[in-house]
């Protein structure tokens, strides 16, 4: 034993060949703090061993490293930026030395290698991977982008142009595009991988590998003249402007970093990574990133709670078929739990299996599926008329029309059909779950289960409890979410819930804007490119439907009437009476129409200015700055509130379900991280400004507090 740490350990294994093993105590080996220090000592070690002919690195895992430690990140933005320069500067030192130690090194990759592990293998003259192993930079998927290296030595291992494609996307990679690019040396059978190891080390001590000319094109500047460097870095400033946008700086830092250091030593170059890397940490991107990934892995856990202390749904219905309905057998099927879809008409079955059925062939065209998982899927739904067929469902999805009176009186008739234990769930968007649950002899195994359209790409679900739904309901139905592939956050009772109401107050805010006299293509202009949307509140509606959109205000008017009542048209009203509904018959703000492909194409339509003429005020050009803050201020006011009045439990909750169901940009991460950034007194100073345009405008007494005591949401 030449070294003994608690993540990681140095044995000999034969003819002086050297195994670093990574072992952490969790499920994972992390790249944190500790086992830096710990890889430190054990460097230390390696070096005082003179008779050591080769070294490779190794882990006890079914991964080599997840990467970094992301719970430790924003504690350490809080540093000074010199601490910070000191701490990356001593950690590359420890990848420096496994460079320059004077035997061979190679790298086995089982699972996955990513951020600081991916920087880590780099560190080594040879890789060799199973078909396991998928390699990768992250980074700039969290505002950041490599700290230990990885700008320095992947585009000197692979050329500039692959290696800004694998850091400015983030994306990983599999073994065989690995090998392919020369990341890996090798992929051979898990089973050979020491032994292949050890034999290459072997090699390579006999001079039958030149492992000194691989390390030497690591420590080399890149190999571009001024022409070649010119276009790689121009194109991929072009690719990268159009793909990440103005919104998120870390790609474009990163190309530029791998640009400044092209021709410079390693030393030299790792001097630029690191000050940059710096400057990358004290953007509100970073922090609004990295916050979004910790904030999921809390509603991760959340789930498995639930899921260890819930019976799991074997077996699904869903109550009204169609798109929603079909959806969501859909994407219950999909993900292994076979689902019985009912219906009143074989009209409406045959629907939604023609919806499950189109999603899957596109899964098939894409090559994500083959014909036998198809079959398999389609085989695992099962269309019925009878409620006989709903015999021994576990969880039942109600996704009838949204209508009170209907969605009760289908509620009781279930509810008599199924088992006395199935728990029976409302995908209804705005109802609040304890008037459904009224109709209910066991309104204990009810709750709400919203779903957002379309089912199969939008994360969130909704899980509303009411008044008396019991914990084991809720459990049940959160472990099924999540064994849908979702991301359940549940939430307390009222009109709208969560999602819907704080969505509103913003259209409410929209339709004043166009009453003041706004142009709503300027409107929807701002909120898309200057905030982030990525629909400004014009096209969200013609998106969601105006009359689905016009149906949810009243019910939002009904719930709040102190904040969201109204007098008068306004600009839904003018679309609702003229029936332009938006994409679902072609036209509402916007004109809608099949290109080529046919895809919906979205176009001006002079005649919507021309009716929003009897609701609005005399045109007025208003500054941008001034849109986001009369579009943005009531949804922030009506979050606040919810927090304040226990509808969702805490601000890592309320940013996910923005981001993951109405498209929050993540760059701000949330409207709890966004407030935090802005600074509270800096808030409740703008929205003073607009206090004179109505309640939705008023600061709570809360929040006004929060300000004076100079406290944060996080």
């Amino acid at each position: 034993m030449i070294y003994q740490g608690e993540a990681l350990s140095v044995t000999v294994v034969e003819g002086g060949i050297a195994k670093l093993c990574f072992n952490s105590k969790g499920s994972v080996n992390k790249l944190d703090r500790a086992t830096l220090a710990s890889l430190e000592h054990a460097v230390s070690a390696l070096e005082q061993h003179a008779d050591i002919t080769g070294l490779m690195l190794t882990s006890d895992k079914d991964a080599f490293i997840v990467g970094a430690d992301i719970t430790e990140f924003l504690e350490m933005f809080d540093l000074p930026a010199a601490t910070l320069n000191d701490w990356l500067y001593q950690a590359n030192r420890i990848f420096n030395r496994i460079e320059d130690l004077p035997y061979p090194t190679v790298a086995l990759v089982r699972g996955y290698a990513l951020g600081g592990g991916c920087e880590c293998i780099l560190a080594t003259d040879f890789r060799i991977g199973d078909t396991s192993a998928r390699i990768g930079l992250p980074e700039t998927k969290l505002g950041l982008m490599p700290g230990f290296g990885g700008t320095v030595r992947l585009p000197r291992l692979i050329g500039a142009d692959n290696a800004m494609e694998w850091i400015t996307t983030g994306q990983d990679n599999k073994a065989d595009a690995c090998l392919a690019l020369g990341v890996l040396d090798a992929v051979v059978d898990t089973e050979l991988l020491e032994a292949s190891a050890i034999q290459l080390l072997k090699d390579a001590a006999l001079g039958k590998q030149d492992w000194q000319a691989k390390r030497a094109q690591k420590m080399a500047p890149l190999t571009l003249d001024k022409l070649e460097a010119a276009m790689s870095f121009n194109t991929a400033k072009g690719m990268v402007a159009a793909k990440a946008g103005p919104h998120y700086p870390a790609p474009m830092m990163a190309v530029n970093t791998i640009e400044a250091a092209a021709g410079l030593s390693r030393a030299e170059a790792l001097e630029i990574e690191q000050q940059n890397f710096i400057k990358l940490t004290q953007t509100s991107v970073a922090r609004a990133l990295v916050g979004i990934f910790l904030n999921d892995q809390l509603i991760k856990s959340k789930a498995k709670q639930a899921a260890k202390a819930a019976f799991p749904t074997k077996k699904a219905g869903v109550l009204g078929a169609g798109i929603m309905g079909g959806g969501i057998a859909y994407q219950s099927a999909v993900k292994g739990i076979p689902a019985v879809m009912k219906d009143i008409n074989d009209q409406a079955l045959t629907l939604g299996m023609t919806e499950a059925g189109k999603l899957l062939n596109k899964q098939l065209e894409r090559g994500k599926i083959n014909g036998q998982k198809l079959a398999q899927v389609l085989a695992s739904i099962t269309p019925t008329l009878s409620y006989d067929g709903l015999k021994g469902v576990d969880t039942l999805v109600e996704a009838v029309v949204e209508n009170p009176k209907i969605k009760s009186q289908v509620l009781a008739e279930v509810e008599a059909q199924v088992a006395d234990d199935t728990v029976i769930a409302s995908n209804t968007s705005t109802i609040p779950i304890s008037t459904l649950a009224k109709s209910l002899k066991h309104p204990e195994r009810f709750c709400g289960m919203h779903f957002f359209n379309p089912v199969h790409r939008m994360p969130l679900v909704e899980i509303i409890r009411g008044q008396q739904t019991s914990d084991d309901t809720i459990n049940k139905v959160v472990a099924y979410a999540a064994a849908m592939g979702k991301s359940p956050i549940v939430v307390n009772d009222c009109p709208g819930f969560f999602v819907n109401r704080v969505l509103f107050p913003y259209f409410f805010g929209f339709n004043q804007l166009v009453a003041d006299g706004a142009d709503f293509v300027q409107v929807d202009r701002v909120m898309e490119k200057k905030f982030g949307w990525p629909m400004g509140p014009a096209y969200l509606l013609d998106v969601v439907g105006i009359d689905t959109g016009h149906h949810a205000a009243a019910v939002m008017a009904e719930g709040f009437p102190e904040r969201m009542s109204k007098t008068g048209k306004d600009a839904i009203d003018v679309m609702y009476e003229r029936q332009r509904f938006g994409q679902k018959n072609g036209k509402g703000f916007y004109a809608y129409s099949q290109d080529k492909k046919g895809k919906l194409k979205k176009d001006a339509d002079p005649e919507s200015h021309q009716l929003l003429a009897a609701v609005a005020g005399q045109p007025v050009e208003l500054e941008p700055d001034d849109i986001i803050a009369r579009m943005m201020i009531p949804m922030i006011n009506e979050v606040v509130l919810c927090l304040e009045e226990g509808i969702i439990d805490s601000p890592a909750e309320a940013d996910m379900a923005l981001v993951y169901g109405i498209g929050f940009p993540p760059f701000h991460g949330g409207v709890f991280r966004y407030l935090d950034n802005m600074g509270l007194a800096a808030y409740v100073a703008l929205a003073d400004k607009f206090a004179h345009l109505g309640p939705l405008y008023q600061v709570s007494d809360g929040l006004r507090q929060m300000a004076a005591d100079n406290t944060t949401f996080y």
